[in-house]
């Protein structure tokens, strides 16, 4: 396509290419069954990712929390953080 999109482009500093010359061009596109089944799948696909995210905002936000307890009993003495060496 790239021999044919030169073909149709003009101007010597910045190449243009006309509507009328875009309308003449040929976009190939699978048939709606095909179609339907790439939404389809990118649809399952965004879902599943959706859930991991939530999931990994879930596990980050428990985290925190831990960290944020953990270091509350450290500092007001709940647990012993001192090496025994």
């Amino acid at each position: 396509m790239t021999q044919e999109l030169d073909r149709l482009c003009f101007g010597s500093t910045v190449k243009t290419i006309g509507m009328p010359d875009v309308r003449t061009l040929a976009t190939p596109v699978p048939p709606v069954k095909e179609q339907q089944a790439i939404i389809e799948h990118v649809k399952t696909e965004t879902t599943k990712l959706d859930t991991l995210t939530t999931e990994t905002q879930r596990a980050i936000d428990l985290l925190q929390e831990r960290r944020t307890a953990l270091i509350s009993a450290a500092v007001t003495g709940q647990i012993d953080v001192r090496q025994n060496n």
